[in-house]
């Protein structure tokens, strides 16, 4: 088999890619460890930039979003009891996030992919990457028993930070990370949500979001310590601890009811340098992970998707290399301002277990100096709906 491109991984940054690749002429296969369904039934978040909302029109695929994602000019954060809007459309001219859930935006690319006949392999096992420091790049990878190859011109790693890509370059690889010491515990519930736009709230018993996927299915998060198991948190024990972590008003509107996914997630922060090895290029998780608070981590993967089809298609609608050659900072450039910001939201919004007496009064006061000051709220605003790219 021979292809142009070869994407590692069918997550949303690999379909997306993919999909603009055949818009742009280009053609591309796609490989994925597991099968559709496992593809699907992964829960992630839902608070789309508008330029990834751009990117999914521009590949065909936001029909489905535009009539059923929900648009938000704002959203609050509450602290000491009470709760304060974050003007977005305000204050950025107006821009607005949309939420529309991660598995959507995937189930919409997948079956774009499909009805356009390319090619996606399922269940390929043992992937593994060849040449890539090269000019003839190769992947091989085994299902129902038989070994594949495929020759490409260059392979695009969007398979996450456990995946082959990073794991072939991981002795190339310059790490930074931080990991935090506490965990998001999320329940999915059909309920409809407590607000009609997400909360964000600091509590001394920890962090809590309220967010949700539609106007009927609602999304709540309550920050825990990562030694605590899933297991130990009855939906009514889950809700009782929401309702400490609420003002008054939002406490009493809550609608609970039995959790249809429940899990525990730890918060870290990772970016691996750089981001190209000769034609293989890393995007998404497989290059940088967010902690989600501030909804960063799909939208930064669809920026890395941004500069690397640009990148591909002036390579090989222009037979010039200065995108390719640029990949790495580009991207790197965007990944560590997000990172910043997810980092700052996090740090301000949490509870940490060493924090101390003045920590906590620092923490007020950067609430008290955010709510009181347009620029902060301004600088807030740009970074939430999205830098450009």
């Amino acid at each position: 088999m021979r292809t142009q491109v070869a994407i590692i991984g069918a997550g949303p940054s690999g379909l997306l890619l993919g999909q603009l690749l055949h818009r742009y002429g280009i053609d591309a296969v796609i490989l994925e460890r597991k099968d559709p369904d496992y593809v699907l039934s992964r829960i992630r978040a839902g608070v789309l930039e508008q330029g990834l909302v751009g990117l999914l029109d521009e590949a065909g695929v936001g029909a489905r979003l535009h009539q059923e994602g929900l648009v938000h000019d704002g959203f609050e954060i509450a602290f000491s009891g009470k709760r304060h809007r974050i003007d977005l459309a305000g204050t950025t001219g107006g821009k607005h996030v949309t939420v529309y859930g991660q598995t959507e935006v995937t189930r919409d690319l997948m079956e774009a992919r499909k009805a356009a006949g390319l090619t996606t392999v399922y269940d390929a096992a043992d992937v593994s990457l060849h040449d890539f420091d090269g000019d003839t790049p190769k992947v091989r990878w085994v299902k129902d028993g038989v070994t594949h190859e495929l020759a490409c011109d260059f392979i695009a790693g969007c398979d996450g930070f456990h995946g082959v890509s990073r794991q072939s370059v991981a002795g190339a690889v310059q790490s930074f990370e931080r990991v935090y010491p506490f965990g998001w515990l999320g329940v999915l519930s059909d309920t409809p949500p407590v607000s009609h736009e997400l909360i964000y709230v600091n509590h001394e018993r920890g962090f809590a979001l309220c967010s949700m996927r539609s106007t009927q299915r609602s999304r709540y998060y309550v920050q825990c310590p990562l030694s605590d198991d899933v297991a130990q948190w009855s939906d009514d024990r889950f809700w009782d601890e929401l309702k400490h972590r609420l003002d008054p008003e939002a406490a009493d509107k809550l609608v609970t009811g039995a959790s249809i996914e429940k899990s525990i997630a730890p918060l870290r922060s990772f970016v691996a340098e750089p981001m190209r090895f000769g034609r293989l290029f890393l995007a998404g998780d497989a290059a940088h992970i967010v902690p989600p608070t501030g909804a960063k981590g799909l939208n930064l993967a669809a920026s890395d998707v941004y500069y690397l089809s640009r990148a591909l298609r002036e390579f090989y609608g222009e037979h010039s290399k200065a995108g390719i050659d640029a990949y790495s900072a580009d991207a790197l450039r965007r990944v560590w301002k997000a990172e910043r910001f997810s980092w700052w939201m996090t740090s301000m919004l949490h509870r940490f277990p060493d924090s101390d007496a003045f920590s906590q009064r620092i923490q007020t006061a950067e609430l008290d100096y955010l709510i009181s000051s347009q620029a902060a709220i301004t600088s807030l605003a740009e970074n939430y709906v999205g830098l450009p790219y």
